[in-house]
Parts: structure tokens; sequence; C-alpha cells
């Protein structure tokens, strides 16, 4: 026997938790640098796909709205995504799965910024958008449990909160960034040009951005927390390995059963409902909400949304990391009950062509912050919800199906509502109603929850 043979077998090769923490929040960025694009560039795709005649300004409600069907289909076939990419994710593992839907999401969204307008192909035109936003609702489906699952079991001790937090970080610069993107393309070029050719860049732009994120993910390797076959050399089959992001080890834990599994979805559904529904309303719809209802510009639009998204960011991960240190229940508990007690007082303030722009802003930055204090936690407290053979599947199902009816359907619903009732302040209903549910869903969280390691 050799000296290398008594040596027994290498320790398996373990990612450091900063390569994979970059490499699960490069994948969020591309797949919600999209999202804020398409949001921002609304009015402008409903122009260019959804209108018969071909438009040089902003589209009437007709065409707003099958624009906005094209965003909810995005989102509907999430779920599917979640499930395809789920099961993959925790039988075959993340860095696969991670890798195949960061190149699924960057070809789609590259194709949007080469598809031909309705004025070019006709009808076929809204039908490829429509088919792209599909490909792109796949991907990003499976993106959300990969990504979480990679960086909450590759967390350090007592800091799931914070490298959770992450991924709804990613979610905050990826909007800053379309946002960002769109307000550069619309200032530095005419509306004539905008809406013949500019709003192709920032689609385009997907493509590098999507480069760097593949190149993150090819060098990861399975983090220690995750699931693996039974008889693997890296985890015993009896009992599974012990999560470097819990304090003590990992206990043994029966096998999930699927009732069981379907419970802790629909309770998860139940705990993010308000975080999707306000984080769309205020961070995504908006712009729309306002050229369309208020009659804003879209310089104007683009302004205020960049403003609630800045105070989106900033409260992620302070809020991510409080939660390490006080539980997840209190801050998000926090989040819901704010939107829900101020989502209409700020609608009333961005109504009131009296009130002052530094007033309007703080209304902004504070509505994003609350929203924050939901999306900071939420990534860890949904992976402490599921054992590690279902993680991947139970989060991305939950966070996916609460994203396909209280985000998907944001802009559809309010843009629907408004126009049947004319009443102005249907956006703030809907963010509270959804934020006063999701309060009562979160009360029945465990205070050490934050405390406890993942099975």
């Amino acid at each position: 026997m050799t000296p290398l043979q008594l040596r027994g077998p290498a320790p398996p090769a373990v990612t450091h938790p900063r390569r994979a923490l970059l490499a699960g929040a490069a994948g969020n960025f591309v797949e919600w640098y999209e999202f804020g694009v398409y949001g921002c560039f609304a009015t402008v795709i409903a122009a260019r796909f959804f209108t018969p005649d071909t438009a040089t300004g902003p589209a009437g409600a007709g065409p707003l709205l099958a624009t906005y069907a094209s965003f909810a289909v995005a989102f509907f076939f999430r779920p599917v995504g979640a499930l395809l990419f789920g099961r993959l994710g925790d039988r075959v593992g993340r860095r696969p799965t991670l890798i195949l839907v960061i190149c699924l999401m960057t070809a789609a969204t590259t194709l949007i910024g080469l598809l031909p307008t309705r004025a070019a192909v006709g009808e076929a035109a809204p039908w490829l958008l429509t088919l792209l936003r599909a490909l792109q609702g796949l991907s990003a489906g499976g993106e959300f449990g990969g990504a979480v699952a990679l960086m909450t079991e590759s967390a350090p001790p007592g800091q799931r909160g914070r490298h959770g937090a992450w991924q709804s970080f990613t979610v905050a610069l990826g909007l800053l960034a379309g946002a960002g993107t769109a307000a550069s393309a619309a200032g530095l070029l005419s509306p004539e040009a905008l809406y013949d050719w500019g709003w192709r860049i920032p689609f385009l732009l997907a493509l590098p951005l999507g480069a760097v994120a593949l190149w993150l993910r090819t060098g990861l390797t399975e983090p220690a927390g995750a699931h693996r076959p039974e008889g693997s050399p890296e985890a015993p089959p009896d009992r599974p390995a012990p999560s470097p992001g819990a304090v003590g080890p990992a206990p043994t834990v029966p096998a999930p059963t699927v009732p069981g599994t379907a419970r802790a979805i629909a309770l998860g559904i139940g705990r993010i409902m308000g975080w999707s529904a306000a984080g769309y309303t205020f961070l995504v719809v908006l712009p729309s909400y306002l050229q369309a209802t208020l009659g804003a510009s879209f310089q104007e639009a683009l302004i205020a949304t960049t403003v609630a998204n800045l105070g989106f960011a900033a409260a992620i991960l302070p809020a991510g990391i409080l939660s390490d240190r006080v539980g997840r229940r209190p801050v998000m508990l926090c989040g819901a009950l704010c939107v829900t007690l101020l989502a209409l007082p700020l609608l009333h303030l961005l109504q009131d062509p009296g009130a002052a722009a530094p007033a309007k802003a703080a209304g902004l930055l504070g509505a994003g912050a609350a929203v924050g204090l939901l999306a900071g936690p939420g990534p860890a407290m949904l992976a402490e919800m599921f054992p590690a053979s279902v993680r991947c599947t139970g989060l991305g199902l939950a966070y996916a199906l609460a994203n396909a009816v209280f985000s998907g359907c944001a802009g559809l619903v309010v843009t629907a509502l408004i126009a049947a009732t004319g009443d102005t302040d249907v956006p703030a209903y809907y963010a509270a109603g959804a934020c006063a549910l999701s309060a009562v869903a979160l009360a029945s969280l465990r205070r050490d929850d934050h405390l406890r390691p993942l099975r």
C-alpha cells in the first residue's frame, strides 16, 4: 500500500463561501436586470409589438394590457421551471442546474433584443416575444431555488440571513441596473430613436453579463449542506451532511413526504405573498402606472422607480444581517405591517401635484425599504423550511408560485382594475391587502428558526 493510499480518500473540494455567494448572486442579477428593463420599457414594447400600426409614442391601455399579459406569462412558467430544475438540482446537483439556467436566461434575453417588431413581421412578433418570455420564466423558476440553496448551504455559521439576503440584494441591483440603463437610453436618444432601435440595447447587454455569471458558476463545487445521492462518499447515507450555515450538528430527519412538502410550500407562499405583491407594485409596475394614470413623463417615471429601488437595495442586507441576530419573524413582520399601513398614504402623496419633490422621494425610499425588510430575510426563511433533499424544489416552487400569482399579475390586475373602476388607489389596495395576509402567515414563524441547523 502506497503512502498516498494510507492517507485515505481525499476530502471533497469545497467552494469558498464568497465564490458560492458571487456565483449564486450573479445569475439573479442577470435575471432581474432583464425584468427591470422589461418593466421600464413596457410602454415602448406595447407600441412596437402589440400596436397594429407603427408607433413612436406611448401605447394605449389595450396594448399595455397585452404587454403585461406577456409579462405575466413568464411568471406562470416559473413554477414549471422551479419543479423541473428544482428536481434536477436536488437529484443531480446545484452546480449543473445553475449553469443550465443561466445559459437559458441569457440566450432568451439576448434574443428579445434581436426580435423583429410587429411592423416587420406582423402578428408573429407578439407571439415570438411571448415565447421568449416563457423561456425566461422557465429559467427564472430554476434560478431562485438553486441559487438560494447554494448560498445558504455554503454560508458560515450564523450567517444564513446575510448570505441569503444577497439573492434579494442582487435583485435590487438588477432592477436598478435595468432602470438606470433604460433611463440612460431615454436621456441620450430622441424618442424616435428610442422607439425605433434604442430599446434593444439594454436587452443585448444581457449577453456579456450572462457570460460573467457562467464563468463564476463553472468553478463551483457542491456545497457541504447539499443533498447527495445515497452512498456518496461526501455524506453518510444515514444522516444529512452538517450545514456550514448553522450552529451545531445537523439532526437526523425522516424522509420528506409529498403532503408535508406541499403544506410547507403553501405556507411559504403565504409568508412571501406580500413581498411579491408589494415588490412588483412599487419597484416594477410603478413606471407605467405613473405614465398611464398620473400623466408623468417617461423620464420622471424612471427617476421615481430608481428612487424606490434605492430604498429597497439599502434595506436588504441590513435586514438579512439583523434577522441573523433577532430572528426572521420580527424583521419580516415589520416590513409587512409597514406596507399595510403606509401604502395608501404613499400613493396619495404621489398623486398630489402640490407635494414637494423631496417629500415624494422620501416616501418612495420608505416604500422600497419596507419591501427590503421582507426581501432580506426571505430567502433564508424559505431555505429553513425544507430539508436538503427537496430544498431546491420546495423553496423554488413556493417563490415561483407566489411570484406568478402576486407579481406576474400585478401589472395586469392593477391596470385592468384602474381601467374598469377609475380608482387610482388600486395599487395601494393590492399591495396592502397582500401584506396584511402575509403578516398572518409570518406570525407562525418560530423565534429560533435562525439558530436551528439546516435539515
